[in-house]
């Protein structure tokens, strides 16, 4: 990895930040951006949509990033007229603020919406993680390009799809890619979570989003079910993004017609991953944290009937894959189960499958770890040169 220069700006007139985050990894992101422009800057002021990670870096919270945390065509739909007038209040509370520099961490339908409308009152525009204009509705790039000054990709392939539109573009890494050590040490994970060294040990992750949790909750419990039928040796384990997600999660359980111990635990979803020997992950950033904890997985994706029908029948979607893991890798490395399919037999026989195939995890360790190494480029600090450089204030080395 090619370290990025952090140099401080001497300018003394504070870098004005706005930033709008949505959800749980919006949140991570925008905190580690914060953190990272802080070492390079004298003086900071971050204002937005934030989550309690930038709150504590910093940022202060106009709204909060469960806010935007809305998935789906459908979805969105139910939620727009809240969405419009959180957004309209936003474009009127920036143009007031004048920042320096808008970051929009995600969030793209919402965020570029709102780049557009700060551009023409002459803001100069970044939009923090590229929206999957490569796997569906690739006539978004025109638009992109035009609402924003610049994307930062978390993913090696996005800047050459940008490149190609002649959209500016930088690929920086992920910061979770640098966040998660190369080796994690699941011991001393096993031991703050009060596991025993030798257990059997299988993470549920069923989405930060209550949607997400709503939907997976009972398939995610039934896979423990079905595999503990099988293979009583295995515990279970879930970290819970929020309350809600907790309150959502613990309903199902009570509910579930074949009783299963499942240890629920707060936040801690990367400790949880150190620990385990697999995971039963929902689709989004959480399989990539698996991936980079080097740990085998299936991936369930459930959206809404109306989403589903309108993205089958429009074909809107143009790759064959829909995990991150199986995104970059180019190829089917885990199983992945989408809307009916993702049921608990289908999960646990699958994920069954997977752990107890030694020559397929050698092979999985040896391609995770290669896409670990790609990834782990000092992602905060090359956004925040990035970021900087955006603003027209020196410091802000390219990210290259």
């Amino acid at each position: 990895m090619s370290a990025v220069p952090v140099r401080t700006t001497a300018s003394a007139a504070p870098l004005r930040v706005g930033i709008v985050a949505g959800e749980h990894s919006g949140d991570q992101l925008g905190a580690a951006l914060i953190a990272a422009l802080r070492e390079r800057v004298a003086a900071l002021e971050c204002f937005g949509v934030a989550g309690p990670k930038m709150v504590a870096a910093g940022c202060e919270a106009w709204a909060d990033a469960d806010s935007l945390a809305v998935m789906g065509l459908a979805e969105v739909l139910r939620h727009l007229p809240r969405l419009m007038r959180l957004r309209a209040a936003l474009a009127a509370r920036f143009a007031a603020a004048r920042p320096d520099v808008f970051v929009g961490i995600d969030s793209p339908e919402f965020n570029l919406t709102l780049a557009r409308r700060l551009k023409r009152r002459g803001i100069r525009c970044v939009q923090y993680v590229s929206p999957q204009v490569w796997a569906w509705r690739r006539g978004r790039v025109r638009t992109i390009g035009r609402d924003s000054d610049l994307v930062l990709c978390l993913l090696p392939f996005e800047r050459d799809f940008y490149a190609e539109h002649s959209v500016p573009a930088e690929f920086v890494g992920h910061p979770l890619a640098d966040q998660i050590p190369l080796e994690v040490d699941a011991r001393g994970a096993r031991a703050a979570l009060g596991i025993a060294p030798d257990a059997r040990l299988i993470a549920l992750l069923p989405g930060s989003r209550l949607a997400e949790v709503s939907r997976l909750a009972r398939p995610f419990v039934a896979a423990a079910a079905w595999i503990r039928a099988r293979r009583p040796e295995f515990t279970f384990l879930a970290p819970m993004a929020s309350s809600a997600a907790r309150e959502c999660f613990e309903r199902e359980l009570a509910q579930a017609p074949e009783k299963t111990d499942i240890l629920l635990v707060e936040g801690e979803a990367q400790r949880v991953l150190a620990a385990a020997d697999a995971a039963i992950v929902a689709s989004g950033t959480a399989t990539l944290e698996t991936l980079l904890s080097g740990k085998p997985m299936v991936v369930g994706y459930k959206g809404s009937w109306l989403t589903f029908l309108l993205v089958r029948t429009l074909g809107l979607v143009k790759v064959p894959y829909f995990s991150q893991p199986n995104l970059l890798a180019g190829r089917r490395v885990v199983p992945e189960f989408l809307q009916g399919q993702v049921t608990g037999a289908a999960l646990g026989s699958a994920l069954l499958a997977e752990i107890d195939d030694p020559a397929h995890l050698a092979e999985l360790r040896r391609e995770f770890t290669q896409i670990h190494m790609a990834l782990r480029r000092g992602g905060a600090q090359r956004a925040a040169a990035a970021v900087l450089a955006c603003a027209g204030r020196a410091g802000g080395a390219s990210a290259g």
